[in-house]
């Protein structure tokens, strides 16, 4: 019984260490700044979510910028509004003209750029969500990689830029990304299989059916009245006998 006990007590200990490990692992990971698009489709248009978590025990958030792509660049970008933050769009030339949407682009909003008043900075144990619509993404399975610089009031600046590789470990500051996916046209074409129906039976099957139904009612209403005649005739025959 004690042997059993202790392995009991080992179990359970070993599972609540995991448990806890696994929540900070989590929690860890949470404390990035990242982007959630609402609908990344190749062609259209999304809107881009930036959590920001504050990750210094001492100062607070005051300002953060989001680098936008040059080389797919978006020809449209606009913020929602914050409360106690102003948003600035910064608007530059590009290396190059790129075709956007059968559009020469020669120029195009390369940062987004949000400042906090004293009584909205984010503090210890808070975070703040900025939000864009832009538009139009580029082709799909194209990585979207917006790097981001987190300053705090005590002057510390916390670059987000790191490029994260598949099979990698994640790196310390891993730049905020999403994937295209395949367009809304091009979704909405792809065929779309439905169970075959039961063909209706033809207007000749259906009379033929009939037909044969009429035909068998006959044929037993005829089977009926034979045999009953028969049995009205035994009946008479037994009934002649008894008399004599």
């Amino acid at each position: 019984m004690k042997t059993s006990h202790r392995r009991t007590l080992k179990t359970a200990c070993a599972a609540t260490m995991a448990a806890g490990l696994l929540a900070f692992g989590v929690s860890a990971a949470s404390a990035h700044v990242n982007v959630n698009p609402d609908d990344p489709a190749a062609g259209g248009y999304t809107h881009l979510t930036f959590n920001v978590p504050n990750e210094s025990p001492t100062a607070k958030t005051s300002k953060l910028e989001v680098s936008l792509p040059t080389d797919t660049p978006f020809n449209s970008v606009s913020v929602k509004p914050v409360e106690g933050w102003t948003a600035e769009l910064v608007t530059t030339a590009l290396p190059k003209p790129v075709t956007v949407a059968g559009a020469t682009v020669t120029k195009a909003v390369s940062s987004v750029v949000w400042t906090a008043d004293a009584a909205h900075q984010i503090g210890q144990d808070q975070y703040q969500a900025f939000s864009i619509s832009v538009g139009v993404l580029p082709d799909a399975g194209t990585t979207v990689t917006l790097p981001a610089t987190q300053t705090y009031t005590d002057g510390t600046v916390v670059k987000w830029d790191e490029k994260t590789v598949e099979g990698q470990p994640e790196p310390e500051h891993p730049a905020p990304s999403f994937v295209t996916t395949a367009s809304d046209a091009a979704a909405s074409a792809a065929p779309i299989s439905s169970p075959s129906a039961t063909p209706a039976p033809s207007a000749a099957a259906s009379t033929t059916s009939s037909d044969a139904g009429s035909t068998a009612g006959w044929f037993g209403l005829a089977a009926g009245l034979i045999g009953l005649a028969a049995g009205v005739t035994a009946l008479a025959r037994t009934r002649s006998t008894k008399t004599k």
